[in-house]
């Protein structure tokens, strides 16, 4: 077999560090955007405009994290698999800053953006005004739903996304053995 494969057939049941590194990143992201769910539908806790932003990089990491493997499996190229696991630490880097971005705009670090902070503006006649007061719920960027242990879910989608980012980082740098 060519040294660009990514696996050299390792013992039966063995995976390699990319295969490993793949299918953790798509299991985590998927818990994580689990997690997400449950705490809106279940618990009620609505998410801000921020919030379904952070969702993105999980959406992404969940399809690409197994592809990823079934392509390392598969005997795809080193190079096309290692450009996968950069991919996935993009997205998780990528959205570990966009959550302290989001976790500044909690403790009033810096404004967020207009959609959900600030003052509300264009209201309409004032005839219409008490309809779209009671069809309008803006869920703000800078008001904390729910904190465990002190942080929210920017700060530990933060945490999350920079572990997605080294697990990637690690299936990269490792070698097949």
């Amino acid at each position: 077999m060519s040294n660009t494969s990514v696996m050299a057939r390792p013992a039966a049941g063995a995976m390699s560090p990319a295969v490993t590194a793949a299918l953790l990143a798509a299991g985590i992201a998927a818990a994580a955007l689990a997690g997400a769910w449950y705490m809106q539908l279940v618990w009620g806790l609505q998410p801000c405009e921020l919030c379904l932003k952070q969702r993105w990089a999980y959406y992404a990491i969940v399809p690409l994290g197994l592809v990823i493997a079934l392509a390392a499996r598969g005997g795809v190229p080193r190079a096309l698999v290692l450009a996968g696991l950069g991919l996935i630490a993009l997205a998780a880097l990528g959205n570990a800053g966009l959550g302290v971005y989001h976790a500044g705009v909690e403790w009033g670090f810096w404004p967020g953006p207009t959609e959900c902070t600030g003052p509300i503006g264009n209201l309409g006649s004032a005839g219409t005004l008490l309809d779209r007061l009671d069809s309008v719920h803006v869920v703000r960027c800078d008001e904390v739903q729910f904190r465990f242990l002190g942080l929210s879910l920017a700060g530990y989608s933060v945490l999350i996304s920079l572990f997605l980012a080294a697990l990637a980082g690690w299936g990269i740098t490792r070698k097949t053995t």
